[in-house]
């Protein structure tokens, strides 16, 4: 069933033409990946959906009462109002109760005795159940709890970033609409977040429509994909896998209509070199359509690395880091890390924001100092940094001449050489746009420029500081198939499950600030591992002391009345300590040394928890032969 209907829209700016006359249909229940290289207007594209932009020009078809929910890139949140009132923000009347409800709750906290607010409570419960609003107060709540935000009265400016977007994606799962519009949700979420909100996607009520790059999530989420490309949008049914099948079809159609029309074009110059006589008005149509066909272009150009980079000779010592540490004020970051990075390693480093990566990256790339402990770096060791900073970027300049600034050419393992323009082609920036000024890029344009910057050094130790980071898929294969051909070391901190699984062989694993794990394998095979010991620490079952016999007692003795009297109360604690403890695992994400730590922790809770109900089972026993005695 069809809810929305897009005819001949057009978006551009100023002489950029992002889109022209798309159409295009949603229908009821699908998922939808919006895909497409940074800057052909994919994030404008949702915003025109959402209502937020307007288009140059076509038009949109819905029902009257049809509602869009909108996570944009970067949340734009409420500052002076709490977790829950902003996320029951909006007019939706279901919106409207729960948050008038929520207000009384915490009113009636403070001045319990007050019989007007228990009244006002009352009508609100009762609005409540007309709308049948329980059930999206207690979604939004999990919802919350499940991204990491447990404390619901705290205020939005008191939040970091991360937190921010989480607190968005709440308010956008949760409220009323036809239509979820959702772009990168992915984003300062961690890999457990993640995977809860790729179980809980699928159960929406409404049609998604997303941009991401995390190509896993991608995969698993969408039933459609929409590829917007040079203006055009291709449609594809099926998830990412289907689509890359599809399109890698549409290529090779692409490929044979263009050696067709070549073919054919062939005969009719042929003809006309001949040179006919004839004036006819067939003749005259022939020659016309030698000129169509003369004009008419193919997309087959298929961008992609061809070729072995060339780098600097590396000679057998890389870098080895012996027992260095690294603290900022009282917070240890790396703490006697020792490591040998040998020719050709592949490393990934993983763990939580703040617990430590970027420091040791910089460590790496001598832009700080340790504290202590040495880093010994070969001799032919020639460095190259893509960090999430490309402020110092002079947007001033063409991108042309942003990139021959480091190299007019660069060289292949073959001795080949490859000019500045055709790696520009190769990362996705055709001849005509090269001498576009960088200030007219969007942000994920600019990201890419300025990593292709960072490898025209040709460095032969490439550090990438979250190098997945606003660029799209297609981007991001081309950065792959690069770093395929690259024969120097790759170290890369990342949060891109597909990422690392493509490209490292190795892991460091910031489990703590300062605490680290090595792992040689991928990501996916790391996660394997640390669910294995989870599953066979959950099977543990603890030992148990054979039962003493106890002397049969007709009363309780004063020790055991004031136990019993406060036992109850010390089962309800444990069991909180243990659900705290279970979100805390949720919340450390790969961060595998903080999910044991919590774990052990959980069994030792349940174990003190076993004793107590054991304990509370004998007490109770007491309890009943006296009362039975009596």
């Amino acid at each position: 069933m069809e809810i929305l209907s897009v005819e001949n829209v057009t978006k551009s700016y100023g002489d950029k033409v992002l889109f022209d006359e798309l159409s295009f249909s949603v229908a009821k229940q699908e998922r939808i990946g919006l895909i497409g290289v940074n800057g052909t207007g994919k994030s404008t594209l949702l915003k025109i959906l959402a209502g937020i932009e307007t288009a140059d020009s076509g038009e949109m078809q819905h029902a009257k009462d049809f509602q869009v929910a909108y996570l944009p890139q970067e949340p734009e949140l409420a500052e002076d109002l709490t977790v829950l009132e902003e996320i029951y923000a909006g007019d939706a009347a279901i919106m409207v109760a729960i948050r008038h409800y929520e207000k009384l709750l915490i009113q009636l906290e403070k001045d319990p005795e007050n019989p007007a607010l228990q009244e006002k409570l009352i009508q609100a419960q009762q609005k409540m159940d007309h709308l049948d609003a329980w059930d999206a107060s207690t979604t939004a709540k999990t919802i919350l709890t499940k991204l990491g935000i447990t404390t619901f009265e705290q205020h939005v400016q008191t939040l970091s970033g991360g937190q921010k977007k989480r607190v968005a994606m709440a308010k956008a799962l949760i409220q009323p609409a036809d239509l979820l519009i959702l772009d990168e949700p992915t984003n300062h979420l961690d890999n457990q977040s993640i995977e809860w909100l790729e179980t809980y996607l699928p159960q929406y009520k409404g049609t998604i429509m997303l941009v991401t790059h995390d190509r896993y999530f991608l995969n698993r989420i969408t039933n459609r994909i929409f590829e917007l490309d040079k203006g055009n949008l291709y449609r594809y049914q099926g998830n990412y896998e289907i689509f890359l099948e599809k399109k890698a079809e549409r290529e090779a159609l692409e490929l044979q209509n263009e050696q067709k029309h070549a073919n054919t074009l062939k005969r009719e110059l042929a003809w006309l070199r001949r040179g006919a006589k004839a004036r006819t008005t067939k003749q005259k149509a022939r020659i016309d359509r030698v000129e169509d066909l003369k004009e008419k272009s193919f997309d087959t150009k298929k961008q992609g690395i061809g070729f072995q980079a060339g780098t600097k000779r590396l000679g057998k010592q890389v870098l080895e880091l012996k027992n260095i540490s690294k603290s900022f004020g009282e917070q240890q970051f790396v703490d006697n890390f020792d490591f040998l990075v040998t020719p050709g390693d592949r490393i990934g480093i993983i763990g939580a924001n703040g617990s430590g990566k970027t420091t040791l990256l910089n460590m790496i790339a001598g832009r700080i100092e340790p504290d202590q402990g040495e880093i010994e770096v070969g001799s032919t060791v020639s460095i190259g940094y893509y960090t999430q900073d490309h402020s110092q970027m002079d947007e001033s300049l063409r991108i042309i001449d942003y990139i021959r600034e480091v190299a007019e050419v660069i060289h292949t393992k073959d001795g080949d050489t490859i000019t500045a323009e055709q790696m520009l082609e190769h990362f996705l920036f055709p001849r005509p746009q090269q001498w576009t000024y960088i200030h007219r890029l969007s942000g994920g344009e600019r990201r890419r420029l300025y990593l292709l910057h960072v490898l025209m050094k040709e460095p032969n130790v490439l550090l990438l500081d979250e190098p997945t980071n606003d660029l799209d898929t297609q981007t991001l294969g081309v950065l792959e198939d690069y770093l395929d051909n690259f024969p120097g070391v790759v170290i890369t901190v990342s949060h891109d499950r597909y990422f690392l699984d493509r490209v490292v062989d190795q892991l460091i694993s910031f489990t703590a600030p300062g605490k680290t794990e090595q792992f040689y394998g991928n990501y996916s095979e790391y996660l394997e591992k640390q669910k294995h010991e989870i599953t066979e620490s959950s099977m543990k079952v603890p030992k148990q002391s054979p039962e003493k016999p106890r002397a049969k007692r007709k009363k309780l003795s004063y020790h055991d009345q004031k136990e019993w009297e406060q036992i109850e109360d010390q089962i309800a604690v444990i069991e909180e300590e243990i659900e705290a403890v279970k979100q805390a695992i949720i919340d450390a994400g790969s961060d595998a040394e903080k999910v044991q730590k919590n774990f052990d922790k959980q069994v030792e809770l349940e174990e003190k928890l076993e004793q107590k109900m054991e304990r509370w089972e004998e007490l109770s026993l007491l309890i009943e032969e006296m009362e039975h005695t009596n």
